[in-house]
């Protein structure tokens, strides 16, 4: 799910959680219908490589975050993102 976004500065940022999103460091699948979820969540890293390839390709910077980063490291990619649309556009 898009958390932020900037049109003008055409940068969309992307907080994922662990569980959904299918983080390598936290992920876990639930015992219950394993198969099932194990479906689910590949489904869902899949789906946002492809959202990212397409609003890549529409000229948009996409910034991901895991939940669990610290947010000051999520600040600075977002900051970055747009110092460059601000040294291509000036």
């Amino acid at each position: 799910m898009l958390t932020w976004s900037s049109p003008r500065a055409r940068v969309a940022v992307f907080v994922d959680g662990c569980f959904w999103h299918w983080c390598e460091e936290h992920a876990h699948l639930p015992k219950a219908n394993a198969e099932l979820w194990r479906a689910k969540l590949l489904a869902n890293r899949q789906r946002d490589a492809s959202h990212d390839a397409v609003l890549r390709s529409e000229g948009w910077a996409v910034v991901r975050v895991w939940e669990h980063e610290d947010s000051t490291i999520a600040a600075d990619l977002v900051e970055a993102a747009l110092d460059r649309w601000t040294r291509i556009t000036s």
